[in-house]
C-alpha cells in the first residue's frame, strides 16, 4: 500500500464526498431514468449545507459543535465577524507567502459536476457542508468546500496512526482499507518542489517514507499528516456517478486547534494545480459555480456547487454579465478588476491604488468570508455615503462592535436606500440586494454589513454579498459570469 496526502486551508463548504478506490474513469451505478433531461447529464452537483442546519444535527456534525451554537442573530453575525477576521489574516498572510510568479497550468477541458446547499438561517455560521464518499467500500464524509484552499483533506487513520489521534471524530478515512490510496515519496520532485507551497516537510528518513505536510493557519490551528493520490467519486445530475483519480489528497492524523470543529475536512476549491477545483473542471468544461440563497432564508431552501454548465439550473432573474478573472494575481485566490464603488449613480472618491494588486490593493471573491471586507481608502467614503442615506432612521448610540454604524431599523424601507454598485474596469457592474450590506443584526437593529481593513489590504466580496446571485467561474476563459437569481434549481 503506498501512501499520498492533501493540504488543508480555511473554511467554507462543507461536503460529504465518495471516494471509491480500485476503478478509474466512469462507473455506472444505475441507469438513467427514461424522463431525465439528457442535457443535465455532464454535470456534477454538491449540495452545501449550512454548518448549524438541522439537516446535520445527530446525523452529520459532531455533539459539541452543535452544543455551541449562536443563541440569538447578534452572537450569529459576530461569530461570523470573529471568522471573517480570522481568514482576512490567512489571505493577507498568504499573499505575503506566495510570489506573483508561481507557475500555472495551461487547462484543456471536456465535459460539468453538480453539488446542494443548505443555509442554515437560524443556526450560525458562514460555513457550509457537503456529504461525499471515500474509499471502498465507501466511507461517508463532511467537508468544508472553500474557494481560498488548495488543499483536500480529510481527517485519516493509517497502520502507523495512534488511535487516540482520533478519539473526537467519528468519521476517519481508514487508508489501510482503499485499495487505491498510493502515497507520494518523499523523495520525489513532487515532494520536494512541487508540493513545498503546500508545506510538504523536508524530512525524509527512506525513500519509500511518505510525504509528509505540516500546515498551519494564522489562527493557530494547524494540520499534520502524509500526501496522497486518491479516487473521488461524485454524483452527475442523471444519476450516473463518476470517478474522479488521481486527486491529491491529504491524509490528515491529527490536528490542532478548533478551525475544522463539526468537519471531517476541507475540499481544497483554491485555483491551484493540485486542487480539487482543478482535478473536476478537467472533467466538466472548466467551470463551476455556485448560487448561495439568502444567509437568512428559510431552512428547506437548497444550493449546490455545480461542475459544468448550469446556467438552466437556476432561475436567473437578469442578464449574465462577465468580468475577467484575475488568476494569477493572487495565487489560489479569485482576483477581480474593480475600478469603483458608486451609491445612488454616484461615483465615490477612492483612490484607484486601493484596487491594484500590484501595490498591496486588490479585491477577490471569496465565498469562505460571510461579510464584505473594504480597504480603508474604500471604507470609509461607502460608510459615509450610506450613513448620509440612512439619517432619517435613529442611529444607535453605542453600536455592535465591530459595526460602525447601526440604527433602529423600524419602519425602515430598503426601496429608499440608494443603490450600491461595484464596477469592474471592463464595463461589468454588480449590483447586489440592499439586505446583503445593510444587515439585520438584532430585532429591529440593522447594521451596515462591512467591515474595515488597513492600506494596504486586500478587500473582499463575501459570500452575503454574493447572495441570490449565480456566480459562474470559467477557468478556460478566465472570466465569471454572474446574474441575480432565486438559487432554485429547475
Amino acid at each position: 500500500m503506498k501512501w499520498r496526502s492533501l493540504l488543508l486551508s480555511p473554511l467554507l463548504f462543507i461536503f460529504l464526498v465518495s471516494i471509491s478506490t480500485g476503478f478509474h474513469g466512469l462507473v455506472l451505478s444505475h441507469t438513467i431514468p427514461e424522463e431525465h433531461d439528457h442535457q443535465h447529464s455532464n454535470e456534477m452537483r454538491l449540495e452545501l449545507i449550512h454548518r448549524h442546519s438541522p439537516q446535520l444535527t445527530g446525523k452529520l456534525v459532531h455533539e459539541a459543535s452543535n452544543n455551541n451554537m449562536p443563541k440569538s442573530q447578534q452572537q450569529r453575525i459576530l461569530e461570523l465577524v470573529l471568522r471573517d477576521t480570522t481568514r482576512h489574516r490567512m489571505i493577507s498572510h498568504k499573499r505575503g507567502q506566495y510570489g506573483p510568479n508561481s507557475r500555472r497550468k495551461n487547462w484543456e477541458f471536456n465535459t460539468s459536476i453538480e453539488m446542494p446547499m443548505h443555509s442554515g438561517a437560524d443556526y450560525g455560521a458562514g460555513e457550509y457542508f457537503v456529504q461525499v464518499r471515500v474509499g471502498k467500500p465507501a466511507q461517508k464524509f463532511l467537508l468544508i468546500a472553500d474557494t481560498g484552499s488548495e488543499l483536500t483533506w480529510v481527517y485519516c487513520s493509517t497502520r502507523n496512526t495512534h488511535k487516540r489521534r482520533h478519539r473526537n471524530h467519528r468519521r476517519v478515512f481508514h487508508a489501510d482499507r482503499s485499495s487505491s490510496f498510493e502515497t507520494i515519496p518523499c523523495l520525489s520532485n513532487m515532494c520536494k518542489v512541487q508540493l513545498a507551497n503546500l508545506f510538504s516537510l523536508t524530512t525524509c528518513p527512506t525513500p519509500i517514507t511518505p510525504c509528509a505536510y505540516d500546515f498551519s493557519y494564522i489562527d493557530g490551528s494547524a494540520a499534520l499528516g502524509i500526501f496522497a493520490n486518491e479516487i473521488i467519486t461524485v454524483g452527475l445530475t442523471n444519476g450516473r456517478k463518476m470517478m474522479l483519480d488521481n486527486v491529491l489528497v491529504g491524509c490528515t492524523e491529527s490536528t490542532q486547534g478548533d478551525a475544522f470543529k463539526g468537519a471531517d475536512g476541507v475540499l481544497g476549491l483554491g485555483y491551484s494545480k493540485f486542487s480539487f477545483v482543478t482535478k473536476a473542471a478537467e472533467k466538466f468544461g472548466g467551470k463551476f459555480s455556485y448560487c448561495l440563497v439568502d444567509h437568512l432564508s428559510p431552512m428547506n431552501i437548497s444550493n449546490y456547487l455545480i461542475f459544468g454548465g448550469t446556467r438552466n439550473k437556476h432561475s436567473l432573474l437578469g442578464n449574465v454579465r462577465y468580468t475577467k478573472l484575475l488568476l494569477n494575481v493572487m495565487p489560489s485566490f479569485y482576483a477581480i478588476n474593480v475600478m469603483g464603488i458608486s451609491i445612488g449613480d454616484v461615483m465615490l472618491r477612492i483612490p484607484v491604488e486601493v484596487w491594484n494588486a500590484k501595490v498591496g490593493g486588490g479585491t477577490i471573491l471569496d465565498s469562505g468570508t460571510s461579510l464584505t471586507i473594504l480597504a480603508e481608502p474604500a471604507y470609509k467614503p461607502v460608510m459615509n455615503a450610506l450613513g448620509i442615506s440612512l439619517s432619517k432612521y435613529k442611529r444607535l448610540s453605542s453600536d455592535i462592535k465591530p459595526f460602525e454604524y447601526c440604527f433602529n431599523s423600524t419602519g425602515f424601507d430598503q426601496s429608499l436606500v440608494p443603490r450600491l454598485v461595484f464596477h469592474f474596469a471592463d464595463g461589468a457592474r454588480f449590483e447586489p440586494l440592499v439586505k446583503s450590506y445593510i444587515i439585520d443584526v438584532a430585532p429591529q437593529t440593522k447594521c451596515l454589513g462591512f467591515l474595515s481593513v488597513r492600506w494596504p489590504g486586500t478587500s473582499v466580496i463575501g459570500n452575503i454579498m454574493q447572495q441570490n446571485h449565480l456566480w459562474e467561474f470559467d477557468l478556460v476563459r478566465s472570466v465569471v459570469g454572474f446574474a441575480p437569481s432565486s438559487c432554485t434549481c429547475t
